[in-house]
């Protein structure tokens, strides 16, 4: 990999900045210092060094955002901010997605990174990864709504959706409600309760798999994630595979 390309994609700033850095002696590979911006190194292999201090690289960033409403799951847009637009540059250069998407209107748990074959276990309909979401409707459910859920809801475009769960979420009022479903059709949480006569007034994502949402992060709010947690929602989704349970 390209030192500039490198250092530019970690936060330390431009290719012109790092190019500045170069100049001056700062950087250094294995402790010899480089002059060159194209010059190749592997910072899996050597130690690199900006100003004394090792450069801490790690191939893939994996975020946790609590996305808001009105923010768009995407990486760039023209007319809306997009999930990309809240990270702190140091992480925007490492090219990073979102893991699926969340309507514009829905608020919860995304996970952003620049790691395809994670992104690809988590999003694979063969993999079948469970997402939950908290709901407000604009009726009460009932028990046929909780039947049709299980068995699978046609939906507008004739499409039948795999099984889900439909249950209240405080077992009280029933316009609030907890839906776990299994794959991510456009809108479907939403198209869903049409199907049955009901409208989605709030929608908020709360779990992928068994990871569940931050309590601490606000909406506009994300964190690294920590690697147990990335470990295992990659074991969750292999073992559904591996289980026959697809």
């Amino acid at each position: 990999m390209r030192i500039d390309k490198l250092l530019a994609n970690l936060g330390y700033g431009s290719r012109k900045d790092v190019k500045q850095l170069l100049k001056k002696g700062l950087v250094k590979a294995d402790g010899a210092k480089l002059s060159s911006a194209s010059s190749h190194v592997d910072p899996e292999a050597q130690e690199i060094t900006v100003s004394g201090e090792t450069v801490d690289y790690k191939p893939y960033i994996y975020l946790m955002m609590h996305k808001p409403q009105q923010v768009i799951s995407a990486t760039v847009d023209d007319v809306h901010d997009t999930v990309i637009d809240i990270l702190e540059i140091e992480d925007a250069v490492r090219d990073p997605f979102p893991v699926g998407r969340l309507d514009k209107d829905t608020e919860g748990l995304l996970l952003i990174t620049n790691d395809g074959k994670f992104a690809h276990a988590l999003t694979s309909p063969k993999k079948g990864v469970k997402k939950t979401y908290e709901a407000v409707l604009d009726q009460d459910v009932s028990e046929e709504d909780t039947a049709l859920f299980k068995s699978g809801v046609t939906l507008d475009a004739g499409y039948v959706t795999k099984p889900a769960e439909l249950y209240v979420k405080d077992g009280i009022d029933k316009k609030e409600v907890i839906v776990v479903i299994s794959e991510g059709k456009f809108h479907q949480v939403k198209r869903m309760f049409e199907a049955v006569g009901k409208k989605v007034l709030y929608l908020k994502r709360t779990h992928i798999g068994t990871l569940a949402l931050d309590p601490d992060l606000a909406p506009g709010e994300y964190r690294e994630m920590s690697s147990d947690e990335v470990e295992d929602l990659l074991e969750e989704a292999y073992q559904k595979k591996s289980n026959g349970s697809l």
